[in-house]
């Protein structure tokens, strides 16, 4: 896999026990997708539910948290667990009802938080959380439970949700080998995907993506470094946004790299991705990038959802994102038309040097991931306190470890420096500046553009252990590399899997975006719930 296909399987990057007593334990691994998946499962009560309905029905007394926590937890044992087996939660949080229990009597007393009073939220397994593990999918850190909250999950608190579970993710959110299959860790196994349970979930916030779609629970958190969050989006038929490096505080996230690290939400709308990241933003001591948004950063989100908020836009097209899939295309110039009958001007644009970054931002990440996880680790407690320690539990551990691909990542990594070495410095200031200032933000500015949109990539491929990703292509590299924002939006699939298009603008663009996400989700209304197909219907009409 070429370095450039590597970075776009990153996420959060995105591009994946033994628990104390009392502590839920993690779920038992699946190897591989079986083709032998057996009958569908049976209606879910709370199927294709959204916040806002959930919080509807909890105000009119026709619901409890505690029910609601109850039924996710039921289905996450009827078909994550058992049936499909999706493998997309790897630690349900034994608090979880206690949690919702307090919340009922806070809505009983008459207080409630807000709009996730009460919801339950899933969290990718690389975002501290008590009393769970956060192992980022790696069996040497399968006993590490961390002392505090992440950030996010803090603020989540407060905003009444209920912390329902850990999702697997691909191990180390994929940064440890350019061979990887996306949605695979040593602790939580194969995470497959509800909508053919042959194919990826792609990564790394696999297991948040495909809990998400099947409804496992109302939202889930993903990290991004590159493509971590939107591809898992995208091929799970989900809203996901890459927020602006520094909107989330990353303070309690196992890192890849503080250049580009970022959390955000995934869900099965705009509104309710707009809901999460409201709750999840703020500035944080404890990491300096947030300050870059005081003053910049909305808390309302939600405010923003406009259904004619296409009307006056201008979007630049990225046509040399294009050409990686036929059906991807094809849905991306469905979408057009869709933008231009709503009332925004559609441009063909390009964005100079585009990908010329990459090799610049691998060199970023290998330094970065190298102080960022020696950090971490040595901060959080953890039983193994290095890199070099978790290279060396994994030649150790290696049958169970790395029985279908190494760590030659971590390796590289490893091999670097310290973060005042001048090919860091230049690598860093290289990729930043191709990527943001010459690059996306050039595009948008000289073109007086509001977003720039692409596929944001291929449908799903099959799940491969032996040779690892068949990734083809994608369109979000740009707004990885230069910290900006982006948002994947359903727009159509191919044989019943789903294509997203992503919108990407310039830096604290956020509002802008979900107003342009929103309206174009509410013309289109393409996102199809998941059937735990065994593998694809050939014979089906492409979408």
């Amino acid at each position: 896999m070429s370095v450039a296909m590597m970075i776009a399987l990153l996420p959060a990057c995105q591009r994946a026990d033994a628990p104390d007593a009392g502590v839920a334990a993690s779920k038992p691994a699946v190897a591989v997708a079986s083709a032998n998946a057996g009958p569908a499962p049976a209606r879910f009560a709370f199927a294709e539910v959204g916040i806002a309905e959930l919080q509807a029905r909890m105000e009119r007394g026709e619901l409890s948290s505690h029910a609601l926590t109850q039924a996710y937890l039921d289905q996450i044992a009827a078909i994550d667990d058992a049936g499909p087996r999706l493998n997309a939660v790897i630690e349900t949080n034994p608090n979880a009802l206690k949690e919702a229990d307090a919340r009922d009597a806070e809505r009983k007393a008459g207080r409630v938080r807000g709009p996730l009073h009460g919801v339950p939220i899933l969290l990718k397994d690389n975002i501290d959380a008590t009393p769970m593990v956060n192992s980022a999918g790696s069996l040497a850190l399968a006993s590490h439970h961390p002392r505090t909250d992440a950030f996010l999950v803090a603020r989540l608190r407060e905003a009444g949700a209920v912390i329902l579970g850990k999702t697997n993710l691909s191990e180390w959110a994929n940064f440890r080998s350019s061979r990887s299959s996306s949605g695979w860790s040593a602790r939580g196994g194969q995470t497959r995907n509800p909508y053919a349970l042959d194919r990826s979930p792609c990564g790394s916030s696999s297991g948040s993506g495909s809990a998400i779609a099947a409804s496992l629970a109302a939202a889930a958190i993903g990290t991004e470094t590159d493509g971590s969050i939107i591809c898992p989006s995208s091929v799970a038929g989900l809203v996901g946004i890459k927020p602006t490096v520094g909107l989330v505080s990353r303070n309690g996230i196992i890192p890849i790299s503080h250049s580009q690290d970022t959390a955000g939400p995934m869900a099965r709308s705009v509104a309710d991705a707009a809901v999460l990241l409201s709750a999840i933003v703020g500035r944080d001591d404890a990491d300096p990038a947030t300050a870059e948004s005081t003053g910049r950063a909305m808390f309302d989100y939600h405010a923003r959802l406009n259904a004619d908020g296409l009307r006056g836009a201008r979007i630049g097209v990225l046509r040399k994102s294009m050409g990686f899939h036929p059906d991807a295309d094809a849905a991306l110039e469905r979408s057009i038309e869709t933008m231009r009958k709503a009332g925004a001007e559609v441009v063909d644009v390009e964005i100079a040097g585009a990908g010329s970054w990459n090799e610049p931002e691998m060199d970023v990440l290998l330094y970065e991931f190298k102080h960022g996880v020696d950090g971490y680790l040595s901060r959080s407690g953890a039983q193994v306190t290095s890199l070099a320690g978790l290279i060396d539990y994994n030649r150790k551990n290696a049958g169970k470890e790395m029985p279908y691909f190494g760590q030659e990542l971590f390796e590289r990594a490893q091999a670097k420096g310290a973060l005042d070495e001048i090919g860091y410095i230049e690598a860093r200031s290289k990729a930043r500046r191709l990527a943001r200032a010459e690059g996306l933000e050039a595009t948008l500015t000289a073109n007086n553009l509001d977003a720039v949109i692409a596929p944001a990539t291929a449908p799903a491929w099959l799940i491969d252990p032996v040779n690892g990703d068949h990734f083809l292509g994608e369109g979000y590299g740009a707004a990885a590399v230069a910290g900006t924002p982006s948002i994947t939006v359903p727009m159509g699939d191919s044989f019943g899997l789903p294509i997203g298009i992503i919108f990407m603008g310039p830096a604290s663009s956020e509002p802008r975006l979900i107003e342009l996400a929103y309206a174009f989700e509410q013309k289109t209304k393409v996102r199809k719930a998941p059937q735990f197909l065994a593998t694809v219907a050939l014979g089906k009409t492409k979408g």
